[in-house]
């Protein structure tokens, strides 16, 4: 495979520090001017993004900014907002260190080990003892040394406490570690410049910062919409060569290509008026590689996700098209009456359109890689199968049956799979989570079709009832309907006396209606009808 450098281009795969990436010559999308803004907005500023989209990148650009070091930035927006360039006193501290730890005073020790540095440089008393304790210290001793105020930079706050999310006996012992480390930003809020906390949730002021309640979250402001990710404007401006030498690769043209790339990695949206975001890692990665992966589930498991909607009961059906008010998906992550609030802070939902009217969000599943990948993480909790041996083994066959117009073939393809299910252990649990045995299988049809990054609808409304299931791919509509422990034919006069695909009439689409009788005994697929309406 042909290297980056023989193209002339160096992603910064894996670079978090702005002044490497500046020195060694890496590709750098200029955020700079929002940068600017942001550190003028307000001395305390809270952002929530997804993991790998550029948060510590960007911690580390403000670590270079107000070091007063000006030669990194020369080109740069920020060369034309900033003038004096002082250089402050920085304490960075990147709490997702202190993840992986057993017990509370493993937390305190990953802690104290991140404030060596500058304890080295600035000195401690003996009688500071605890995390929370140094901290401050360190913060008057910077402040009194420099004779400048200190910039306190804190990047994934939130990581110890994310493992233990999930575990009522560890998380309470966890928390008041973090609260007491934090107590100083507002105690010492005079010596403070500017303070800039990241992280992925969004933990109460009350339980986590406690007395902090000055602390600004642009994490939906429309105008730090872009400070994280890549907009669609800037891969047009700047990587260009990009996504050319990409399209050679696939034997395509570059608007081709460029439409792969936005259905694989775009579609992030993080405010009521934000521009298409994609995710940065993926984005570098895939042109680093030079292919098209779901690499931002390659570089981790989102197994206190997956944990979460299993606590909550989620409905993963329902997570393609939700209309909820802004208090739903923007609460405290420790007051959640559900797992919607983690999905959205942990970038599986997005916001995808907003009603000024009604003041209600649209939030939906960002792109393919998302879907493929969540699907993959969910499949084995649900069938007992891995996404791995779906995708490449049934999702391939039913999809090339599918694209060959061979509806019949593709649910012969189903019946099998669905037959070749493995008795899950719980399974009489998962049928009562999900009410019915309707219900199980439509999560499993559901987590099929999303294998194959198809938009698929359970339960979809009509005048005279619920469509079990609504499948829409670019030429036809299928509008299915199960039947348990009845027959196919009672599952298409269904279709057709509640009128369930008349809504799709004027679409344009080929229309095919398909029947299932299912058997709770044999837990498979029976038997199946097809009418096309072509």
């Amino acid at each position: 495979m042909t290297s980056y450098t023989d193209f002339g281009r160096k992603y910064p795969v894996g670079i978090q520090t702005f002044s490497r990436l500046r020195n060694e010559g890496y590709v750098y999308i200029d955020k700079t001017d929002l940068m600017w803004r942001m550190a003028h907005v307000s001395p305390y500023i809270f952002l929530s993004r997804p993991r790998r989209f550029g948060k510590s990148l960007l911690t580390t650009t403000l670590c270079s900014f107000f070091e007063g070091r000006r030669d990194l930035f020369e080109g740069l927006k920020v060369m034309e907002l900033e003038k004096e360039w002082t250089r402050y006193p920085v304490l960075h501290i990147d709490v997702s260190m202190a993840k992986g730890k057993n017990d509370v005073e493993g937390l305190q020790r990953a802690l104290l080990l991140q404030l060596d540095p500058y304890t080295e440089k600035y000195g401690q008393k003996s009688a500071e003892s605890t995390p929370g304790e140094v901290f401050s210290g360190l913060i008057r001793r910077a402040y009194e040394l420099t004779g400048h105020q200190v910039v306190v930079l804190i990047d994934e706050y939130d990581a110890p406490l994310l493992e233990v999310l999930h575990e009522e006996e560890q998380l309470p012992g966890y928390r008041r570690v973090m609260q007491e480390f934090y107590q100083c930003l507002k105690a010492n809020e005079a010596m403070i410049r500017f303070c800039f906390i990241t992280g992925i949730t969004k933990f109460s002021q009350l339980s986590i910062f406690s007395t902090l309640n000055n602390i600004t979250n642009i994490s939906l402001d429309p105008e730090f919409a872009a400070i994280c990710g890549i907009t669609g404007e800037e891969i047009d401006a700047q990587m260009r060569p990009d996504v050319e030498r990409l399209a050679e690769r696939y034997k395509c043209t570059p608007e081709v290509m460029r439409e792969k790339l936005r259905s694989t990695y775009d579609g992030y949206h993080f405010s009521e008026e934000s521009p298409d975001i994609y995710n940065p890692f993926s984005l570098m990665k895939a042109f680093n590689q030079r292919q098209l992966s779901n690499f931002w589930f390659e570089s981790g498991t989102p197994s206190y996700l997956i944990q979460q909607m299993r606590h909550f009961r989620t409905d993963i059906t329902k997570l393609d098209d939700l209309q909820v008010p802004l208090s739903a998906f923007d609460q405290p992550t420790e007051n959640m009456m559900d797992a919607l609030p983690l999905l959205y802070q942990s970038g599986y939902l997005t916001i995808k359109d907003y009603d000024f009217m009604s003041q209600i969000y649209s939030l939906g599943i960002p792109n393919k890689e998302v879907r493929v990948g969540f699907t993959e993480g969910l499949l084995p909790s649900v069938t007992g199968m891995r996404g791995s041996d779906v995708q490449t083994g049934f999702a391939l066959r039913f999809w090339r049956a599918l694209l060959a117009d061979d509806t019949d073939l593709a649910l012969r393809e189903l019946q099998a799979y669905l037959e070749s299910l493995p008795y899950v252990e719980g399974f009489k649990k998962k049928l009562e989570e999900v009410s019915t045995a309707e219900g199980f299988y439509e999560w499993s049809f559901y987590l099929i079709f999303s294998m194959l990054n198809v938009y698929v609808q359970t339960q979809v409304k009509c005048a005279r009832g619920r469509a079990d299931m609504v499948v829409y791919m670019p030429d036809t509509i299928y509008v299915m309907e199960l039947k348990i422990n009845g027959t196919a034919q009672d599952a298409l006069d269904q279709i057709n006396s509640k009128g369930y695909a008349l809504r799709y009439a004027t679409d344009g689409r080929r229309i095919v209606k398909v029947g299932m009788g299912f058997s709770i005994e044999k837990r498979a697929m029976t038997e199946y009808l097809i009418l096309d309406e072509e």
